[in-house]
């Protein structure tokens, strides 16, 4: 396995312990605040393009074994469809892309990728079979359409998604029944994970992962308030049931990359003014106020990146 810690903001620096145990189990360290400012939230696709070619450049050509990354804040969660491209020209096999998260980062987006729109690039890689999204509780789900979802996914069965509770959703189109879902009229009634039960969903998961590998990616969002603190508001999931997840897909699949995101950072922008303006916007719309000192963030978000690492090192060998 290899294991890189992706600085983009400063949300690892603040955590010197997880730092350093990284180091010292030989993480490769790739460093572009610059970069990172310039695409935080959102960014064009050449900017995106030659991130990806610089974090590729970055790693060793030796010991090709499956990359673990870990960058910091939610903001980025866009980067995943970089490295997923690179863990899939690595091993170009049929994937199915397991994703962790209090959103379901599946809005159109035009001109570049957005920390919400990322899906529809993961889903446009033809290796990708499928992704099943776990954990989603935030208001992305009351009225989709009308927040720019991309519900054609649903409907081709190239996308599940499993809330960890909530109610049905409303759409003005008819898109059937799926796997995670079933339509009545115009609501989508979810399968969540709180209605069919923590230990079942865990059966229920491992039977909707058709190939025999696996791309991970978590945000730590997905965790209750007590087991993470990030830039936007959090789901209900717990930290030790998240991992007894990933530990029962590491048992029966091959997984052949995984990152983990959602750690806070203050938000710091580049580009003109229009685009920083724009950015500083939809932070103060969608993002919840920080109330908790410095020194208890750093302390949940280095214990959860702590067992984060040992769960997915063991489950990537």
């Amino acid at each position: 396995m290899q294991l890189l810690l992706l600085h983009l903001d400063d949300a690892l620096e603040l955590q010197p312990d997880f730092v350093r145990a990284c180091t010292l189990a030989g993480a490769y360290h790739h460093v572009d605040k610059r970069g990172g400012s310039a695409i935080r939230l959102w960014g064009k696709q050449k900017m995106l393009s030659d991130l990806g070619r610089d974090i590729s450049r970055s790693l060793p050509s030796r010991g090709r074994g499956p990359q673990l990354a870990f960058m910091g804040s939610g903001d980025f969660h866009h980067v995943t469809a970089l490295l997923l491209d690179t863990a899939l020209e690595r091993r170009p096999v049929s994937t199915t892309l397991v994703h962790f998260d209090n959103h379901p980062d599946w809005v159109n987006f035009e001109g570049g990728m957005h920390c919400g729109s990322w899906i529809n690039s993961a889903l446009s890689n033809p290796k990708i079979d499928k992704v099943v999204t776990v954990g989603v509780c935030s208001g992305d789900l009351r009225n989709p359409e009308r927040k720019g979802a991309n519900l054609r996914w649903l409907r081709e069965g190239k996308l599940e998604l499993y809330p960890y509770e909530h109610p049905p959703s409303r759409v003005s189109a008819e898109y059937g029944s799926g796997a995670s879902y079933r339509q009545d009229g115009r609501a989508l009634y979810w399968n969540s994970i709180s209605a069919i039960g923590e230990d079942n969903f865990i059966d229920r998961i491992l039977s909707r992962i058709g190939t025999e590998a696996v791309y991970v990616t978590v945000d730590k969002d997905v965790l209750a308030a007590d087991d993470a603190v990030t830039n936007w508001d959090q789901g209900r999931m717990r930290l030790p049931y998240l991992m007894a997840l990933i530990s029962e897909i590491g048992s029966r699949h091959r997984i052949i990359g995984a990152d983990v995101i959602g750690d806070y950072s203050v938000p710091s922008y580049a580009g003109g003014f229009t685009t920083r303006l724009l950015k500083q916007a939809e932070i103060f719309i969608d993002q919840p106020r920080l109330r908790q000192a410095a020194d208890a963030v750093r302390n949940i978000n280095s214990a959860a990146n702590h067992a984060l690492l040992e769960v997915l090192a063991e489950a990537m060998e």
